[in-house]
């Protein structure tokens, strides 16, 4: 992806994006084959235990750097500037993305059907690809709105995070560049980079990669899908954030997305890149972990 002056040719689509009406994606009654694999597939979930991500201060953003436009280290653009230190209620995280038998299994409780996208894309893989129901049951959930995401988090008394939620479990306390370290994305880290003539994902488990764990123990906080966050995305916010437990812009036209997809270039993968969707837009790159608010005393680092 290349940059431009002040923003990403990325930034300057989102712009453009906008002006484009959304077209809401029809939701149908799934024929009877499809229905029975859904099932399976929900059947099969495993919801993703939390990690504790104690307070603490934090780096948030980057420094600027004018003279390595094409470097890992460089800003990807003037959103992510400047560098802040921000300050962290204790809060805890999903260690795996939702999966999409969690999603499953909570469309199916509240008797709806998934969109026709996810519909199509499930029946293809099974039909063409001969994936097997456990091996969907454990894909990160995608074509899923902010709005869903959020109803969703909300059903299991939990949130989406913060923006900067999102980059400290992501980068740790030690403003790595990457939720692995300082080290070149590479396929035992990250699920990126992938292309199929025809636009299938190419998905790894919510529960894989271990190389590529962040500070806290997180899975795929780069690649795979990149993640609804709560917050409206500001592209001069970190100008003007608080220092402590900041929200976000009250209002906007995007809502905040974080981490990169598995057809990201390694660039989206660093763990300060920033970017925003339209919140009704359902994506085959965009998913979505939960987080939860915890009392200024639980600090200790560990599963819940």
């Amino acid at each position: 992806m290349h940059r431009v002056l002040g923003f990403s040719l990325v930034t300057i689509l989102w712009f453009v994006a906008a002006l484009i009406p959304y077209q809401a994606v029809a939701t149908s009654r799934p024929a009877t084959e499809l229905a029975h694999h859904l099932t399976s597939i929900a059947s099969l979930a495993i919801s993703s235990p939390m990690q504790t991500i104690p307070a603490s201060e934090f780096v948030l953003g980057s420094k600027r750097i004018d003279d390595d436009p094409y470097g890992l280290q460089t800003q990807f653009d003037d959103t992510e500037l400047p560098q802040n230190r921000v300050w962290l209620d204790a809060y805890e995280m999903d260690r795996d993305e939702v999966s999409l038998g969690e999603y499953l299994k909570y469309l199916q409780q509240r008797q709806q059907h998934p969109p026709d996208e996810l519909q199509k894309l499930i029946w293809h893989v099974i039909t063409v690809h001969s994936v097997s129901d456990q091996t969907l049951t454990r894909w990160p959930a995608l074509y899923v709105t902010w709005h869903e995401a959020k109803d969703f988090c909300q059903a299991r008394a939990k949130r989406l995070p913060t923006e900067a939620e999102w980059e400290k479990a992501a980068r740790g306390t030690d403003g790595r560049l990457f939720p692995w370290g300082e080290e070149a994305p590479e396929s035992r880290f990250a699920m990126f980079g992938q292309h199929h003539v025809h636009e299938i994902p190419i998905l790894a488990a919510v529960d894989s990669h271990d190389d590529g764990q962040s500070p806290y123990g997180l899975h795929h906080m780069s690649g795979n899908v990149a993640e609804w966050v709560q917050d409206w995305f500001g592209f001069d916010y970190y100008a003007y954030m608080p220092e402590r437990n900041p929200q976000g812009p009250t209002g906007g036209r995007y809502k905040s997305v974080r981490g990169g997809s598995w057809k990201s270039h390694a660039i989206m993968l660093r763990t300060a890149t920033r970017g925003g969707s339209p919140p009704d837009q359902r994506s085959a790159t965009i998913g979505f972990r939960c987080a939860r608010s915890l009392p200024a005393d639980r600090t200790s680092p560990g599963v819940k």
